[in-house]
């Protein structure tokens, strides 16, 4: 095993590079590079990229993962079916080592990857409440046009079998669950939030959400935004440009985060988010029950599905 440190990117094919990057434009990425089969998207951190769209038949292709060194790049090239340590002929460069997990979908672990600056955000902007009057004496600024996407946060998966994908993430790659989903019995788990064991520091509460569904599709992939200002001004935004919506604006119960989902030209759905909670390594495993609160929204319309799905 090895503890991961993050999702490096997201992998898709598409038949359109074109409608591929004006949509992923108005979501708020930036081109990071372009080939004439691919293209590489990145956020506002310091990340090369973090969204990789294929020249193709519209699919789902896989995730990164990053690796903390070479060491346990290593490591996980010694995991049965995974393939050797290589380097990476794409631009961003780096090393990676290719596997499956058991629902076929494809994975990459990554360490080396080329530096790059963070582009810059807006200035935070605090904020007056019932209890704490942190603004005073200035108006509030929003910048209408695309949310500023910083980063990539979390992707969800419909599997197979629920437990064996669970054991597969914690085993290879350290994963902890910080919340487990279960319907009538506590020991019918169906579905569990997983997060990054970076030990004593704080991490998003779910990195990877799988759901026990008898078949293997991709639910959503994830992306944080400055703050709630940003994330409503790209709401305008991709409805102006005449984008698919999804599900949204709400606050999820499981994770806490203020959410908005969009569907790409091909059905893909991508979230943006932003205040989501965060646990350490010691943060114990939460229990939801179907039939409960879930884990759709406090507030918010209605999902269009369990899950979002």
């Amino acid at each position: 095993m090895i503890k991961v440190s993050d999702l490096a990117y997201v992998r898709f094919r598409a038949p359109d590079l074109d409608r591929a990057e004006a949509f992923l434009t108005d979501f708020g990425l930036v081109r990071a590079a372009r080939t004439a089969s691919a293209l590489y998207m990145r956020g506002s951190d310091a990340f090369h990229h973090v969204h990789v769209t294929e020249l193709g038949e519209p699919a789902f292709v896989g995730v990164g993962l990053r690796a903390e060194s070479v060491a346990d790049l290593e490591a996980i090239a010694r995991a049965p079916g995974a393939g050797p340590v290589e380097p990476i002929d794409e631009p961003g460069g780096g090393l990676r080592v290719r596997l499956v997990d058991p629902n076929g979908i494809a994975l990459e672990v990554v360490h080396g990857m080329e530096g790059v600056s963070a582009l810059p955000l807006p200035a935070r902007r605090p904020r007056n409440d019932g209890a704490t009057r942190a603004r005073r004496g200035e108006p509030q600024s929003v910048e209408r046009g695309p949310s500023h996407v910083k980063r990539l946060g979390h992707f969800v998966l419909l599997v197979n079998d629920f437990r064996e994908t669970e054991a597969f993430y914690r085993d290879r790659f350290g994963f902890l669950s910080s919340d487990e989903v279960y319907l009538g019995d506590r020991d019918q788990v169906l579905a569990a939030f997983m997060r990054c064991d970076r030990g004593a520091e704080y991490v998003d509460h779910h990195t990877f959400l799988a759901i026990g569904a008898g078949q293997v599709a991709l639910n959503h992939v994830s992306f944080e935004v400055h703050d709630l200002d940003d994330l409503m001004a790209g709401h305008e935004h991709l409805a102006a440009r005449g984008h698919a919506h999804h599900w949204g604006v709400g606050r999820h119960v499981v994770g806490s985060q203020v959410f908005d989902y969009w569907r790409d030209p091909w059905g893909n759905v991508h979230e943006h988010w932003t205040d989501g909670d965060l646990f350490d390594a010691t943060s114990p495993t939460g229990a939801i029950a179907i039939g409960g609160p879930g884990p759709e929204s406090h507030w918010g319309p209605p999902a269009p599905s369990p899950f979002g799905a």
